[in-house]
């Protein structure tokens, strides 16, 4: 298979190969209905959870808000929100040591970028990138990749990859039912995504091998697979994915909600 064309240095590390990115959901923040802790116990608890993959072997980890569901959407989140996701994504980075990335629901995709180029953090997870979706927080009409490359470069954050989900899980696609998966990869390219991510249907729920081989066909930028992998999909995945980012699997119980299980994790990585 071809190399990956690497765009930015916050991509960088996707050049390995073979690697392994663990999500670290940070509580629910506060404002949000399920919100029970305070800023400081939240930043604690996602800096143990970065310890923890640390010490499993993972080679990156994205941190995440999805406790905050039901999402509200791009410029309705707070401040409070912001602000509690770069103090985790600080700790975080601190305590893991590798590439961190940032992605804040729904649609933050700004602050995410905020947040990382703060922090020194390598990538954002951004949904919506290219084309319009109907998710599960309501209509997505306009495409991120416009606004959020023009805003990259207004805070100077170039060296922050932007990684893009490719037909986005927790959502319909009706309205674009016409656009195969490779058609969405090459859209994404030509609006200058630095990777792709290939998902199952919502969280939890493994990526169609067909998608992804069809994805890593038509991408010259790295992809990732991004829901449902377990240690025994991993040999699989990495015919065709250049990383995996795993969440429920090594959440205790195989539940995302859960905090991270070190033997959980630890099998994960012996998987490879």
């Amino acid at each position: 298979m071809a190399e990956p064309r690497i765009i930015t240095p916050g991509s960088d590390f996707l050049k390995r190969g073979n690697l392994l990115v663990g999500m670290v959901h940070v509580g629910a923040t506060p404002g949000t209905p399920r919100a029970n802790q305070s800023p400081a116990q939240l930043v604690e608890q996602a800096r143990s959870e970065a310890r923890t993959l640390r010490e499993a072997g993972f080679d990156a980890v994205i941190v995440e808000n999805m406790h905050d569901a039901p999402y509200v959407h791009g410029e309705d989140l707070g401040p409070e929100q912001t602000a509690v996701m770069t103090l985790a994504a600080q700790a975080v980075r601190e305590a893991f040591g590798g590439p961190v990335g940032v992605q804040i629901l729904s649609g933050g995709n700004r602050q995410a970028l905020a947040a990382a180029h703060a922090t020194g953090g390598s990538f954002i997870r951004c949904e919506n990138f290219v084309f319009s979706h109907v998710a599960d927080e309501g209509l997505l009409t306009k495409a991120e990749a416009g606004p959020l490359l023009r805003y990259r470069r207004q805070i100077g954050a170039e060296a922050v990859a932007v990684l893009a989900d490719i037909k986005k899980k927790h959502s319909s696609h009706a309205i674009t039912s016409d656009i195969d998966i490779a058609e969405a990869v090459e859209a994404a390219q030509f609006f200058g995504v630095d990777g792709v991510i290939v998902t199952g249907p919502s969280t939890g729920k493994p990526a169609e091998i067909e998608d992804l081989r069809s994805a890593r066909k038509a991408a010259d930028v790295p992809v990732l697979v991004g829901s449902g992998v377990t240690p025994e999909s991993v040999p699989e995945l990495f015919k065709h994915a250049h990383a995996l980012i795993v969440g429920s699997s090594i959440k205790a119980d195989g539940k995302w909600f859960n905090t991270v299980d070190p033997k959980r994790a630890k099998a994960l990585v012996d998987a490879r």
